[in-house]
């Protein structure tokens, strides 16, 4: 039995994530192993269409759970408020989702981008001993390097 190409590169993904200290990529690249090795593939487009979504959901979720469990209260907003770095805390948030939206924008006009970012959230894990935050954020600063460049070309 051969192996396929993205068999391959699902298996090159899972040792990617490992030696790179990225268990999120070592794990999805695992599940979709598993799914077609098991003849689940009918399950991909859905995924595709669908599982960013998921995953937001469940992300908003988890910054959500402090306020359901009452470890954020009215008293803990309004003390933000009052402080420079509760309100500088408050502005990073907001533009941290703006930009994390130009991302899913620009991967969404431009899927095939996903493959540089996944390389360069590695080699960043790697060699500039990063965290890796996911390819949102990285799709967002994408966007705003794309952004920046398009405009110096217009200027010189």
């Amino acid at each position: 039995m051969m192996i396929s190409a993205g068999e391959l590169s699902l298996v090159i993904l899972i040792l990617v994530g490992l030696i790179g200290r990225s268990p999120i990529i070592a794990t999805a690249a695992s599940i979709l192993l598993v799914l077609k090795l098991t003849s689940l593939e009918r399950f991909f487009p859905m995924l595709e269409r669908r599982g960013l979504e998921l995953g937001l959901l469940f992300l908003t979720i988890s910054v959500l759970v402090p306020f359901a469990s009452g470890k954020i209260s009215g008293k803990d907003i309004l003390l933000l408020l009052s402080t420079l770095s509760g309100a500088v805390a408050l502005a990073g948030g907001a533009l941290a989702t703006y930009m994390n939206g130009k991302g899913l924008e620009m991967l969404r006009v431009e899927p095939h981008m996903i493959v540089g970012l996944v390389v360069g959230s590695i080699i960043g894990i790697v060699f500039l001993r990063g965290i890796p935050v996911g390819p949102l954020m990285a799709a967002a600063i994408t966007a705003l390097l794309m952004k920046i460049i398009h405009f110096l070309a217009k200027v010189f």
